[in-house]
């Protein structure tokens, strides 16, 4: 068997051994699949989103099955931040995968906050910000949706840190690349697309949404050419690594994203289904530049031909 092909990839100054990130919200605080997998397999491990204080999110039920999918109001529900570095970070700490904090506020002060409390931490090698949240002073408006918000919220991050930023870009928008643009200008060293998509589901024979919430957010292989799409738009606009995330169950899911643009991808809904998912995927995704002899991942990374 000749030599391995080369998934190495960077992510903003960030070196992951292969391109296989865990979706924040799907894998837990990484402990919790520790009896499935080898989690030293991983590129990055993004755990549950993180406020500066706990939340017990929205009241039940929060998750309902859809067609090729699941809808979930599960409310950013956590342990908060000194809580997690108090109990879960030190486990986190004993692997060889970097662990990525996916950060939310509900202003920019609390999104600075957190940024300036994770700095001082050794054992976090980057920041996700989730900009999907609603902004208190805007009347709950979410900051990702409007350039200008987009641009104050990263820019309050970046000056509280210097690890690795990634922003993690909401798909209920008119043009995703605009957002995507004024996060860059605003100093986001990645961009993670996308977040679930705003959905609902009634049950007709009591004429109740199945959410407590009433909607929640649309995830899995339903809204993957969505992602997909949207992707490839923002790679043509930015010159930072792109993220994919979207309904990716395979590696031909993930390669999908790599053609269109993506440097790595996340693994979200699939974890639920499968929670090997994301190994299984980091080998295939070998096994398909192995059997074509393709020696690295980056000979691959947006070469989608729109010439046909």
């Amino acid at each position: 068997m000749g030599k391995k092909p080369d998934l190495r990839v960077n992510i903003g100054g960030l070196s992951l051994k292969n391109p296989v990130m865990t979706a924040s919200g799907t894998f837990g605080y990484g402990e919790e699949f520790k009896p499935f997998i080898d989690l030293n397999r991983l590129g990055a491990i993004i755990v549950k989103g993180l406020s500066l204080e706990p939340s017990k999110g929205n009241k039940p039920p929060r998750i309902a099955e859809t067609p090729c999918g699941m809808l979930n109001a599960i409310g950013l529900e956590n342990i908060g931040i000194e809580a997690f570095i108090e109990k879960k970070l030190p486990f986190l700490k004993t692997l060889s995968t970097p662990t990525i904090v996916n950060i939310y506020g509900k202003s920019i002060d609390e999104y600075s906050g957190l940024a300036e409390r994770i700095e001082e931490i050794d054992g976090i090698s980057g920041i996700e910000v989730n900009i999907s949240c609603p902004n208190v002073k805007k009347g709950g408006i979410a900051f990702g949706v409007n350039p200008k918000s987009a641009f104050k919220v990263t820019k309050a991050v970046r000056e509280k840190t210097s690890k690795t930023l990634i922003v993690k870009l909401s798909p209920n928008v008119t043009d995703i690349s605009e957002i995507a643009v004024s996060a860059v200008d605003a100093g986001a060293d990645s961009l993670s697309l996308i977040n679930t998509i705003t959905g609902m589901s009634i049950d007709i024979n009591t004429r109740r949404s199945r959410l407590a919430n009433i909607t929640g957010g649309l995830s899995g292989p339903a809204i993957r050419p969505i992602a997909l799409r949207m992707v490839w738009q923002t790679a043509q606009k930015v010159k930072v690594p792109v993220i994919g995330i979207g309904g990716i169950v395979s590696a031909e899911d993930a390669i999908e994203f790599f053609i269109a643009g993506a440097t790595a991808v996340q693994i979200g809904t699939a974890n639920f289904v499968n929670p090997k998912a994301t190994v299984e995927i980091i080998e295939g995704i070998e096994k398909y530049l192995a059997d074509r002899n393709i020696s690295s991942l980056s000979e691959i990374t947006g070469t989608l031909d729109t010439k046909i």
